[in-house]
């Protein structure tokens, strides 16, 4: 992504100031749009697509993404939400996706992180291992 040293660091601190407590905050994401609106600074574009950047990616760590193959009940997605806020010690919520490329299991993503419970994960696995 285009932007010199200056703008990147910018990015990072308006990003840093966009958090209350370790979550993002609507209330500072707002008051930081509107000092970028109000002061225009050198490359706003670039400073505001890392900023944006930045945002989706921490609020993908709060958010666990699980797709399935079979249903699945509200009650085992409120366990994985609660496994999840224990493991990564922040507020964590579960969605289900349906996949219809996975044959059976759960493939849970939270940012970056994927676990996988997959009969297709286990034979890779399994394949890789002969």
């Amino acid at each position: 992504m285009r932007g010199d040293k200056k703008t990147k660091l910018l990015a990072k601190q308006l990003f840093k100031l966009s958090l209350v407590n370790g979550q993002v905050s609507p209330e500072q994401v707002a008051g930081v749009l509107a000092y970028v609106e109000k002061s225009a600074p050198r490359h706003s574009l670039a400073l505001l697509k890392l900023y944006q950047q930045a945002i989706v990616t921490e609020l993908a760590k709060s958010h666990a993404l699980v797709e399935h193959a079979g249903p699945v009940s509200d009650a085992t997605l409120h366990l994985i939400a609660g496994a999840m806020t224990k493991k990564y010690q922040r507020v964590v919520t579960a969605s289900a996706k349906p996949n219809a490329k996975l044959l059976a299991g759960l493939r849970v993503r939270i940012g970056s992180d994927v676990y996988e419970s997959t009969v297709a994960g286990q034979l890779a696995t399994l394949s890789n291992a002969v």
